[in-house]
């Protein structure tokens, strides 16, 4: 199974706390204005990685995982298998940018298999109106840093505290 990447980042702080290996996934379909990747939402714009393949960087670096893009979502099966390998042999924290709301990734079982091995999701589409640089790891004010782990097991949205 492959992945289209755009980019792989390593030790960068600005996609969750502290260094992390940042995966930019290519396939978006919210197509949000005002985007700053916009070249991202044509999954054909990413070269083809195996899982293997990410998981030798990842393994090197040894820092935290963002997954972000275009959407990750986009790409569920092969995000999942991804994130399952990261989890079991790594135990490493692993963050995920989406332009879908939480309630919306909640209709999907194939995304809720994805988000179990999620620690945290920032979710909402960017939106132009809403922009403050202000904000830590996220563009605009509709969207939210959500503990995916505690937000499944209560039912309800848990924000995660940085």
């Amino acid at each position: 199974m492959t992945l289209s990447v755009l980019d792989i980042i390593e030790g960068t702080s600005v996609d969750g706390p502290g260094l992390r290996t940042s995966i930019y996934m290519a396939g978006c379909t919210h197509h949000c204005m005002g985007c700053h990747n916009p070249q991202s939402w044509d999954i054909d714009h990413g070269k083809q990685y195996t899982i293997d393949a990410l998981m030798e960087v990842i393994r090197y670096n040894n820092f935290p995982v963002t997954l972000t893009g275009g959407d990750p979502f986009f790409q569920v099966d092969a995000a999942s298998e991804l994130t399952h390998t990261i989890k079991k042999e790594l135990n490493l924290n692993i963050w995920c940018y989406t332009g879908y709301t939480w309630e919306q990734l909640m209709l999907h079982h194939n995304f809720i298999q994805l988000l179990q091995q999620i620690d945290v999701v920032v979710d909402g589409p960017f939106i132009l109106q809403q922009r403050n640089i202000s904000l830590l790891f996220r563009g605009s004010s509709n969207q939210r840093i959500i503990d995916v782990q505690e937000s499944l097991k209560t039912g309800k949205v848990q924000t995660f505290n940085i």
